[in-house]
């Protein structure tokens, strides 16, 4: 496999052309610019009002508070036509009632899938935000061990001098 060096990690990270740029310019420049995004206030603001509403109907319709409700309506329905009234709006089997959950059910879901697609789109953005946030953390800890490793390569080499001037001295 191909190994990939700092140069091009970066230039796919950041998604620029930087040919005449040094490494060490690449990864301060890297450092320097956030890369880190809000995905979910970047979404809000490109949200349309179908979108909106689409996400709190979703939000609404995955509640106990839509679950008990609704519950409470069919029962009442049932109650209503079935037991209370001589003449029922819509006498058992319920057909009206029928026709009535059909189309709510034919609404709902689609704008159910419509909340979860873009969910989804946000959770890919996130991904991908996380990823280049985890590639630049990596880079710049890299590029720090190995300026610990020329600190210690340059204290190795101080300590060697230091050992020769004493045994000269002596």
């Amino acid at each position: 496999m191909k190994e990939i060096n700092k140069k091009e990690i970066v230039k796919m990270l950041l998604n620029q052309n930087i040919d005449e740029q040094s490494e060490e310019e690449l990864l301060d420049m890297l450092v320097d610019n956030p890369i880190s995004v809000d995905v979910d206030k970047k979404e809000e603001e490109n949200m349309t009002l179908g979108d909106k509403v689409a996400d709190k109907l979703t939000k609404f319709a995955g509640s106990w508070k839509f679950i008990i409700s609704f519950s409470l309506f069919l029962i009442g329905w049932i109650i209503l036509n079935g037991v209370l009234l001589s003449k029922a709006i819509d006498p058992f089997p319920f057909i009206l009632l029928n026709l009535v959950l059909s189309c709510v059910a034919a609404i709902q879901a689609p704008i159910i899938m419509m909340s979860q697609n873009r969910q989804a789109k946000k959770d890919t953005l996130r991904n991908q935000n996380d990823y280049k946030t985890d590639l630049k953390t990596e880079l710049i800890i890299e590029e720090l061990h190995d300026k610990i490793d020329e600190i210690l390569a340059r204290q190795k080499k101080m300590e060697k001098t230091i050992d020769e001037l004493k045994n000269k001295l002596q």
